[in-house]
């Protein structure tokens, strides 16, 4: 089964993928068969209605090659790089105070055991991967650094950095560190 799945696949090879293809070239085959057969240049002895039936069976190929493979598609999900990796925060420190309106806060974060790299890519490896920076759960940065500084409003606020793998997603487990400040006006 294997060897035939692979055959009539394109791309990665899934059973999805073959059959979207299969169905494609269903499509097209009948449809140059009704085509032929409706304008009377082929396929004389067919009686005209199979013309039509070729028609019926190439629009249904082409509804089927786009419905019928997210049905069937493995659903098992790829499972995430681990990595030995460790994130600490360096600055700010826990119930660190600053002052200004906006302050500035330096953000200091030290990786070991991985690599920060440029590169975005699908090959995953426990190794490399980049830096996420949250302030008060929102997204503030994707770097290729350890160190920044943030324009930070009075308050209290925490921050999480995260070493994530080269596509952006998490390593499993988590390669997160957090910390809590304050930044008086």
């Amino acid at each position: 089964m294997g060897v035939i799945v692979s055959l009539i696949a394109d791309g990665g090879g899934t059973i999805d993928q073959g059959v979207s293809t299969f169905l494609f070239i269903g499509a097209l085959l009948f449809g140059w068969l009704s085509v032929l057969r409706l304008r009377g240049r082929a396929f004389r002895r067919l009686p005209r209605a199979a013309g039509w039936a070729g028609g019926a069976l190439a629009v249904s190929c082409i509804v089927l090659a786009v419905v019928l493979p997210p049905l069937i598609r493995p659903n098992a999900a790829p499972a995430r790089p681990s990595t030995a990796a460790r994130l600490a925060i360096l600055s700010p420190q826990s119930d660190q105070v600053f002052r200004g309106n906006p302050a500035t806060v330096p953000v200091r974060l030290q990786l070991t055991g991985g690599r920060i790299v440029v590169a975005t890519s699908t090959k995953l490896n426990s190794t490399d991967g980049h830096i996420h920076l949250f302030l008060d759960g929102t997204l503030v940065a994707m770097s290729y650094r350890l160190s920044q500084d943030l324009q930070v409003t009075p308050g209290v606020h925490f921050i999480v950095a995260e070493f994530v793998a080269l596509d952006h997603g998490p390593f499993n487990p988590d390669v997160r560190s957090t910390v809590t400040f304050r930044v008086d006006g």
